[in-house]
């Protein structure tokens, strides 16, 4: 990881770590292990938790945590964003 990389965490609802790191393939990435993505320029890292809405409600809660070059960074957070809202919605 080089040093002029920051770190970014983001949390989705609705969506699945399976499909978090589909929609990450389709952004360049490439599948390193179950909950880990990886590019030239950047990293994404994901886990899972269930959360609860209103008194007998659960969903799942993807928490992603991208790591890279700020720029590159920027647009992956907004194209993967749209994707995940797509998806929960």
């Amino acid at each position: 990881m080089s040093a002029e990389w920051e770190t970014r965490e983001r949390s989705y609802r609705g969506i699945s770590v399976r499909l978090a790191r589909k929609y990450l393939g389709k952004l360049g990435g490439t599948a390193v292990d179950d909950e880990r993505v990886e590019a030239d320029d950047w990293a994404a890292s994901l886990s899972a938790s269930k959360v609860s809405i209103g008194p007998t409600l659960e969903l799942t809660e993807v928490t992603v945590t991208f790591e890279g070059d700020p720029d590159a960074l920027d647009d992956l957070i907004e194209r993967f964003s749209q994707k995940a809202m797509r998806a929960g919605g």
